[in-house]
């Protein structure tokens, strides 16, 4: 992560945030795994223009500013553009979320965690296509990687009800990640894919 080039104290607290608040591009990226599949890709479409959720987090203003207006002096500042998504994507703004996800991404094509991270931002904007395009370019970085394999077959799932892609992407993530925490949830997942897959015939 890069060290803010701003004077030690005008934006100390700003550091001190980034230092305590960095799990949330961590807990960003993973889709579904309290609260059950999202809804199908119309109702996150609808539910990006609905009014904001009275239970997300209420967005910090102020510190949003001051990210915008490191970034205004230093547009290559990583840290503030993952930040700043970060601020908005947990304040459920998701179409704004993306935009400074798109510029870390840009900054760090190598970072995964921000890469899953727009990619996600992008399902709930109501952007499936785009979602998979950017979860590609996470796997392309690691193809193993966990959440993004999780988050792809929710999208294939719910979003383009591709269930036997669904099922592939999970059954790759099980497949390279046997100690994943969440293989019950994962399974379900699959029972449940086929399922639907065999209905349809």
């Amino acid at each position: 992560m890069r060290e803010y080039t701003e004077s030690p104290n005008k934006y100390a607290w700003i550091v001190y945030a980034i230092a305590f608040g960095m799990f949330g591009t961590m807990a960003g990226y993973i889709i579904a795994i309290e609260t059950g599949n999202r809804p199908a890709a119309a109702s996150v479409a609808q539910a990006a223009t609905a009014p904001a959720n009275p239970a997300a987090p209420i967005l910090d203003e102020s510190e949003l500013r001051a990210y915008r207006e490191i970034l205004a002096r230093d547009p290559k500042n990583f840290a503030a553009a993952v930040k700043a998504g970060n601020l908005l994507y947990d304040a459920q703004r998701y179409p704004d979320a993306i935009g400074f996800y798109q510029q870390a991404f840009a900054l760090q094509p190598a970072d995964i965690n921000v890469s899953t991270d727009l990619g996600t931002a992008l399902w709930y904007a109501g952007r499936p296509d785009e979602a998979l395009a950017q979860y590609e370019k996470s796997l392309a970085i690691n193809g193993a990687h966990a959440q993004t394999l999780f988050n792809v077959g929710i999208v294939r799932a719910d979003g383009k009800r591709d269930y036997a892609g669904a099922v592939a992407a999970w059954d790759a993530l099980l497949k390279t990640n046997p100690g994943y925490p969440d293989t019950a949830k994962v399974r379900s997942l699959i029972a449940d894919a086929q399922a639907k897959t065999t209905a349809a015939f």
